[in-house]
């Protein structure tokens, strides 16, 4: 019986692995070294990066912030990062007495200026608060970068720049798990910036 058990576990997750294979494998190699171009030019102009993401994606971007400003090993001079997706009092508050699709475009609107860079991580693409936070770095002058999974959603054809994974609708953890790779790509590629 408990045999049994191992063996579909072990089926469920080689299944799991190779989607992820998979997944890792599609991602546009060019498209990752544009954003860390990117990056590298905000850093140089002294602009600030914006990270944002709802749900498991707003995990994934302060992820991407602590290593954009840590992990990447303090290029000099530092990138200026904020990830729109912690300061729970003010989501919380702007969910409750305005919206909460607004929760991450007030915060921009109150933070940006024209030549910052706003990183926007959803798997589907069509979470509401983060294409109206894209919406409004558009209006702000911003250049705007996505990380998309499934078909991109409405998400991918907004952004100036895209690190699409292409995967079957719904798959979730494979997607996040490729773009912390890709975040982990980036950062090892700052680390021997100049």
């Amino acid at each position: 019986m408990i045999n049994e058990g191992i063996i579909v576990a072990e089926g469920t997750m080689v299944a799991y692995r190779e989607e992820c294979i998979a997944a890792l494998n599609s991602v546009d190699l060019y498209a990752v070294e544009s954003v860390s171009n990117a990056l590298l030019q905000a850093r140089d102009q002294g602009s600030r990066i914006f990270v944002v993401g709802n749900g498991g994606s707003a995990a994934t971007a302060s992820h991407m912030a602590t290593d954009l400003m840590l992990g990447s090993g303090l290029v000099d001079p530092p990138l200026r990062v904020v990830a729109l997706t912690d300061n729970q009092a003010l989501i919380t508050a702007t969910g409750n007495d305005i919206s909460f699709d607004q929760v991450f475009s007030r915060q921009l609107i109150h933070l940006a200026e024209r030549g910052d860079i706003l990183m926007a991580v959803s798997a589907s693409g069509n979470s509401p608060n983060v294409l109206a936070c894209v919406d409004a770095a558009k209006e702000l002058g911003l250049t705007t970068i996505a990380f998309t999974g499934f078909d991109g959603g409405r998400l991918a054809a907004l952004v100036d720049l895209l690190v699409h994974v292409p995967t079957r609708m719904g798959a979730y953890g494979p997607v996040e798990d490729v773009h912390l790779v890709v975040n982990h790509m980036i950062t090892e590629q700052l680390k021997g910036a100049k």
